[in-house]
């Protein structure tokens, strides 16, 4: 009994369109990522939260904005640079949700190994990931300084003043949102389970400002003022205050305003700019090891 062989035309063809490259995907991906992180693309359920965060973020603005022009006041009761500090549970609770999600799936699907394969890079997923974190970020806390300066113009506020705040304000949360950002994703890329991600992210950024507040508390009653001083550089939220209170002209929320000084905000800022660069690089090599 013979045996034919037969080959079928299934139809496949090459593809002769235009090859956009790697710019082109890490665009796509950071864009992708940044809408993921309010739920954009995604079911409702996943709208729910980050939405929600979004809006108590701004109604206090709008709270302090509403009292303002009803009582025709001449300053904001809270300063731009102080907005965010006062706001600091809102947004590690949005860091939290959001950056295992950005990354814990991926590496739970295992589907990382599928970016790197062509045409993207190691380089351009981390870029991509940590510019939409920090991006999406400083939309959370850009946005109610946004309205609390729109509302100061309205109750004809002295301009000079306000755009000076608002200005000092966007460069404070900018920083804070890379910082946040950074180790956010740092802490979400070690595990693929979320639930240890979004744990990690909020004992890095909530417990660590209670256990330096509770020390610098006690270092200021027993008159300890160097030492309050100096424990800020051990929370991400106290970084972001003596940055801003060395050289942002903001008040110190340290106890008893003993912010620190430029020497000292020197350091704060070298440790600030260190992390974050840190954070990069332990992505970078947390997915050299991810993408094997």
């Amino acid at each position: 009994m013979s045996t034919q062989t037969q080959i079928h035309n299934i139809g496949y063809r090459k593809y002769d369109g235009p090859r956009l490259g790697r710019a082109y995907a890490r665009r796509s991906l950071y864009t992708q990522s940044l809408r993921g992180a309010y739920g954009l693309g995604r079911s409702a359920k996943s709208k729910v939260l980050p939405m929600i965060l979004f809006g108590v973020m701004c109604v206090p603005a709008l709270i302090i904005v509403a009292v303002a022009v009803a009582t025709k006041a001449s300053a904001l009761s809270v300063d731009y640079t102080r907005y965010a500090i006062l706001m600091q549970l809102v947004i590690a609770l949005y860091v939290a949700s959001q950056a295992p999600q950005s990354v814990s799936r991926d590496l739970r699907f295992k589907s990382v190994p599928l970016y790197f394969s062509r045409p993207i890079e190691r380089a351009d997923y981390v870029l991509a990931k940590y510019g939409a974190m920090a991006s999406a970020l400083f939309i959370l806390t850009a946005a109610p300084l946004l309205v609390l300066y729109v509302g100061a113009l309205l109750a004809e506020m002295d301009f000079s003043d306000q755009t000076e705040g608002f200005a000092q304000g966007l460069v404070s949360v900018a920083l804070l949102s890379l910082l946040f950002g950074g180790i956010g994703l740092v802490l979400a890329a070690l595990t693929p389970r979320r639930g240890f991600g979004v744990a990690a992210v909020i004992a890095a950024l909530v417990i660590s400002y209670g256990a330096v507040s509770t020390v610098q508390a006690i270092a200021w009653g027993t008159d300890n003022l160097d030492a309050v001083t100096w424990l800020g550089l051990f929370s991400p939220i106290t970084l972001i205050d003596g940055v801003q209170t060395a050289f942002l002209g903001a008040a110190s929320s340290f106890p008893g305003n003993t912010g620190p000084d430029a020497v000292a905000g020197a350091v704060y800022v070298l440790v600030v700019l260190g992390l974050i660069a840190g954070s990069y690089a332990a992505l970078m090599l947390r997915y050299r090891k991810v993408g094997l």
